[in-house]
């Protein structure tokens, strides 16, 4: 074993006699807080190169043979290891990693794809439910591309730079969801039907049926949610859940309310109900009905859906003069601002239990706004469709 040097004989004035060669494999230490005739220490250091192991002699080697292909990509074409090791299997080439065979690559949107989201939604003015359906895309998808596109827009007029080439690079090397052409059938980017979870399904219920009586997802959201059953009248009037969608659909203020308070929730629908574009399921089922008439089908669905926008657009209407009618404007002359003044209404209902309730007027003062809080998301998560 190398002799230990002692802490108290090494001080940094050695720092500047520190000296090695390259001849010899020994570096010499002077200690200057010792008399001159003290011994030199010294200690022996390693100049033998690392050895070349077995598996880095491998991966040199790959380097040089395989690895060299992936160093300069083919536009349109992944640039995965198993692609470039000739796996032309179903997926094959979008799995990037050879060892989990059950990860897919997923695709992102196309440029022309996000463009034209952008216009039928701002420009031709139709609504995130309709686009959605339309090209495949999830609705907060959408949301999120045409606040990219209006932000891109914003900052060419400004004259800021984009991050272009890299954009495109990204889009050579990674699948992508093309647009489709006029006439041709959509390529769907995601699954747009996809069942949120609820709350009220987590808790598990025995609830004993006779078997006399017919029990459907209508009667277990009624179950889940506390409610009591429905009439006999009301009840024999559905015949299938998907019977619900039309009335909840243009009118969801007849959705039934139980509990008190701030306990008081509403009634959970069936999951026909519950997806996000509940009119898919009344399409298909007239597809069933309707085989041989694909006019038909479409014209029906077409009605539906006109109907359903209409009914959005009133009620953003009446809510829009709602609010109208209880603010009132001030506008002084010569002013520079306009000020709104909104009767407020200190009650139980308006306000909470403690006056501090998340709707309460007059809540921002004193008690900071969430997005003045460490912590708190500060950007859109969830899409009003």
């Amino acid at each position: 074993m190398a002799p230990r040097i002692q802490p108290r004989r090494v001080s940094n004035a050695l720092l500047p006699y520190l000296t090695s060669s390259t001849s010899s494999s020994t570096c010499s230490i002077t200690s200057t807080s010792t008399p001159l005739s003290s011994p030199i220490l010294s200690r022996q250091f390693s100049v033998t190169p690392a050895p070349q192991t077995r598996l880095r002699r491998q991966m040199f080697q790959w380097l040089t043979t395989k690895g060299a292909a992936l160093k300069h990509h083919t536009p349109g074409e992944t640039n995965y290891l198993t692609g470039r090791d000739g796996d032309s299997g179903t997926g094959g080439s979008l799995r990037p990693f050879p060892g989990n065979s059950s990860f897919l690559s997923e695709s992102v949107l196309s440029e022309e794809l996000r463009n034209e989201i952008y216009v039928r939604v701002v420009e031709k003015k139709k609504s995130v439910r309709a686009v959605s359906v339309e090209l495949g895309v999830d609705m907060k998808r959408i949301a999120a591309v045409v606040r990219l596109v209006e932000l891109e827009r914003r900052q060419r007029a400004q004259g800021k730079p984009l991050a272009l080439p890299y954009a495109r690079a990204v889009h050579e090397m990674v699948p992508t969801t093309p647009l489709a052409q006029e006439g041709e059938r959509p390529v769907y980017h995601e699954s747009i039907n996809d069942l949120p979870a609820h709350p009220s399904t987590g808790a598990q219920i025995f609830y004993p049926v006779p078997e006399s009586r017919s029990f459907n997802r209508v009667d277990a959201g009624r179950v889940f949610s506390g409610a009591p059953a429905l009439e006999n009248d009301v009840a024999a009037k559905i015949s299938h859940p998907s019977d619900l969608i039309d009335e909840i659909v243009q009118n969801p203020n007849s959705i039934e309310w139980v509990g008190k308070g701030g306990n008081a929730r509403q009634v959970l629908q069936p999951a026909d109900v519950r997806i996000p574009h509940p009119q898919l399921v009344q399409l298909e089922r007239d597809r069933k009905a309707f085989p041989n008439e694909r006019r038909t089908v479409t014209e029906r669905h077409n009605e539906r859906l006109k109907k359903q926008e209409e009914a959005e657009q009133k009620r953003r209407e009446v809510a829009q003069a709602r609010r109208e009618k209880s603010v009132q404007h001030v506008e002084p002359e010569g002013g520079r601002f306009n000020y709104r003044i909104q009767d407020a209404k200190f009650t139980k209902e308006t306000v909470g239990v403690d006056g501090r309730a998340p709707w309460a007027p007059g809540r921002r003062y004193g008690i900071p706004a969430d997005d003045r809080k460490r912590g708190i998301v500060k950007i859109p998560t969830r899409v009003e469709a």
